[in-house]
């Protein structure tokens, strides 16, 4: 999909993949800014109640506004294909870094548990919680 373009964003290269999805880099081509587009695998479009549930995801997602959250820009569809737009979040993952200081360790984890509540709060259960999913900017704070 590199090249592709999904509404009025160009998909430049792929971040990452997981079993509800696939995350590209991509070019806002109407606000010039890169963001994070997660499409749909595959093998999930004919599925409906997947494609449902993407869609409500989406629109809970939308509803949060947390510093540890990503944030949601848009959703839409295209071709059949489903795609959710979001902050893309510079840094890396926590998978990525190294050992922590404990006072570090503890101070992200505060800041793991202050997106959650949020989410939580609003009844989202975030369903792929792991190290991997977690980034880090650059001024070091959590995103989820």
């Amino acid at each position: 999909m590199i090249g592709q373009v999904l509404g009025h964003y160009r998909l430049i290269s792929q971040l990452g993949a997981g079993g509800m999805g696939v995350v590209y880099r991509a070019h806002d081509e109407r606000l010039d800014r890169d963001v994070a587009v997660k499409v749909l695998p595959e093998a999930t479009l004919a599925d409906e109640a997947t494609r449902k549930r993407f869609r409500r995801e989406a629109l809970a997602l939308s509803k949060l506004n947390h510093p540890n959250i990503a944030t949601i820009f848009d959703f839409d569809t295209q071709d059949n294909i489903d795609f959710l737009v979001m902050e893309l979040v510079a840094g890396h993952t926590v998978t990525a870094t190294h050992a922590l200081p404990d006072k570090e360790v503890v101070r992200l984890a505060m800041q793991l548990v202050d997106g959650l509540t949020a989410a939580h709060a609003e009844g989202i259960v975030h369903r792929d919680l792991k190290p991997g999913n977690l980034r880090l900017t650059a001024d070091g704070r959590l995103k989820i």
